[in-house]
């Protein structure tokens, strides 16, 4: 019989974190992050970066790409000071882009709406450096020792914005919406799917989730399928749905409701006062916040465009981004009114290639190499050697971003191995590839085997001003060896755009060959949220038996020993290294630029923070 899982694991991940600390531990693009499928739960919480090591010579060793750049920032701000009674706040959204504003947690899917939504909401489970939920929470946990049956116990008064107490009704309510037929949003995937009876639910075959029950208002047993090692961190729904408030609404109708785009409310420190829709929200403290009073009276995050943010911190227009552009960092790393803080981030932006499209009817994946135009392997491989993506880094982002090696990012340090080999620059590798694939020039580019013109279309969002540039330094690489690559409709497009057309609703644009884009990968390293077949976030629609195998492998029973989990995820990687149906491309560190007159601030992932403790010092921004 398996021991406690929390126990088991954390116990794993001290046995490998001492290895990782001997052999030298862990290792924007201006991009706004894509869809968020497996955030975090509370703000504060992330990965646990690991520290410089020392070999047992006691000389220093070499530290990786990730840490040499971190160790350029501080974590916390230097402001002791005790924050003035209310005080209000300005928070710039770094986005060329209007927010959606969808403003709920059941269906948001843009990295936009996130900042907008964590201001005001926030799950029932506290999260840990390590990405392993915790009893810091608005519930406590207990397991069975088979590690499928979960009792959460939830905090008694805690209350929703318009006062209505918090039960585990509304949990379990936002599991029925999610499972039901006409749920528009993106949730039902794999990690909501394990729980027991909810596919029975969703196929009309019962009328309760047998999983789920309320044993009384505060106290909820949560079956599963399978016991995984995705339970503990982030693979469990966590987000409430007030019932009160949606239970008469149309599940069909929810995500464009007034209850989503006017007027949300949720469990946070503030509450929504206005919206301007895609440019602002304004909130004021809630005073019965489940934590503790906030300290600021109020609120404003307004959408800063990614020219303006450092003139917007400079002349203290704001006191905080969410980000700040790499590629501004030099010209405004030396403001007396500022601190730059940073963190690893759990991102990683990509090249990803359209292998087929979205079957409506089943739910997934349909993968159709035959009709792709970059369906052969040989030349995604190709065209993966074609750039460099460390020169990317540098020229585009001032050597805050590097080089990715890997679908699986540095912040999940128990797993990103900086040693794998990924694909770096060599051109002359590329042109083997074609020539042997039979990829012939025709004077000035490549024609396909079959003798036929290649042109293939590329998307990209206009994130910022590096945006064309880096656009046009990839299109001309693939040029350099041959493969005509124009953008989709000769021009970069704007985030709602871009998304809509690669496939967030199911509608996969034909027109698309290529697109660039970048994920905020969350606390859960499980990748099937973006690559499995049921996976409505997997845009590049790539389906492969083995992926599938081993990310169930990720998942089992035998997953519980992290190192036979880390060997499965080695193995995924380079299965999708070489079948490369999305090229890594950047990994970065996550600058977050604070006025001085802000105080309670730390991306510190082992130092638990939270937004409700954040205050100011002076009553002006500092200029």
């Amino acid at each position: 019989m398996r021991k406690n899982l929390v126990r088991l694991l954390l116990a794993a991940m001290l046995v490998l974190t001492l290895a990782l600390a001997a052999c030298g531990g862990k290792t924007d693009d201006g991009n706004n992050k894509d869809n968020e499928p497996n955030s975090s739960e509370n703000e504060g919480n992330g990965n646990t970066n690991a520290n410089n090591n020392n070999n047992n010579d006691g000389e220093e060793e070499e530290m990786t790409k990730a840490e040499e750049v971190l160790s350029r920032f501080s974590q916390t701000v230097s402001n002791t000071d005790e924050p003035i009674e209310g005080g209000h706040l300005n928070y710039g959204l770094v986005s060329n882009s209007p927010f959606a504003g969808v403003l709920n947690l059941n269906f948001y899917s843009g990295n936009p709406d996130s900042v907008i939504l964590a201001w005001f909401d926030e799950g029932m489970l506290g999260m840990d450096g390590d990405f392993l939920y915790d009893q810091t929470g608005i519930a406590t946990f207990e397991h069975d020792e088979d590690g499928k049956v979960f009792t959460f116990k939830i905090k008694e008064g805690v209350k929703y914005h318009d006062g209505t107490e918090l039960t585990v009704h509304d949990w379990i309510f936002a599991h029925e919406v999610i499972a039901h037929p006409e749920y528009t949003g993106v949730r039902y995937d794999a990690t909501i799917r394990n729980v027991e009876g909810i596919e029975e639910y969703h196929n009309g075959e019962a009328e309760e989730i047998s999983g789920l029950k309320a044993i009384d208002d505060y106290t909820l047993e949560m079956t599963f399928k399978e016991a995984t090692p995705s339970l503990l961190a982030g693979g469990i729904w966590t987000y409430v749905l007030p019932r009160h408030i949606f239970e008469d609404i149309p599940v069909a109708e929810m995500e464009e409701s007034p209850a989503v785009r006017e007027n949300p409310i949720g469990l946070g420190p503030y509450k929504v006062e206005t919206i301007v829709p895609g440019e602002s929200v304004t909130y004021t403290k809630f005073e019965d916040y489940w934590r503790g009073e906030p300290k600021l009276d109020t609120v404003t995050v307004k959408v800063i465009p990614n020219a303006n943010a450092g003139r917007a911190m400079e002349t203290g227009e704001v006191d905080m981004l969410n980000s700040f552009p790499a590629a501004q960092y030099p010209d405004y790393k030396d403001l007396e009114n500022v601190e730059f803080l940073a963190h690893i981030d759990n991102y990683y932006s990509y090249i990803a290639f359209k292998l087929g499209n979205w079957d409506h009817d089943e739910n997934q994946v349909n993968m159709d190499l035959e009709n792709s135009k970059v369906g052969d392997k040989a030349l995604r491989q190709a065209m993966a050697y074609a750039f460099d993506a460390d020169l990317m880094g540098e020229r585009f982002f001032n050597d805050i971003h590097w080089g990715a090696n890997s679908l699986i990012d540095p912040g999940h340090r128990l797993y990103h191995d900086p040693t794998w080999e990924g694909y770096g620059f060599d051109p002359d590798k590329a042109n083997q590839i074609l020539d042997e694939a039979g990829y012939e020039y025709d004077g000035e580019f490549r024609k396909t085997p079959d003798g036929e013109e290649l042109v293939l279309n590329y998307a990209a969002m206009d994130s910022n001003e590096n945006s064309e540039p880096m656009a046009n330094y990839l299109i001309q690489s693939w040029a350099d060896i041959g493969i005509k690559v124009e953008k989709l409709d000769g021009r970069l497009h704007e985030f709602n755009d871009f998304y809509e057309r690669v496939g967030q609703y199911g509608e996969d644009d034909p027109d698309i060959d290529i697109f660039q884009g970048a994920w905020g990968t969350g606390s859960n390293v499980d990748p099937s949220g973006l690559f499995g077949k049921e996976a409505l976030f997997n845009f590049s629609r790539f389906q492969n038996d083995k992926s599938d195998e081993l990310m169930a492998a990720g998942l089992s029973t035998e997953a519980f020993d992290l190192d036979y989990r880390r060997d499965v995820y080695r193995q995924w990687h380079e299965l999708m290294m070489d079948e490369l149906p999305v090229i890594p491309l950047t990994f970065s560190v996550e600058i977050t630029p604070v006025n001085k007159r802000v105080t309670g601030v730390t991306v510190d992932p082992d130092v638990k923070s939270y937004r409700y403790e954040i205050g100011v010092s002076e009553e002006e921004a500092i200029k």
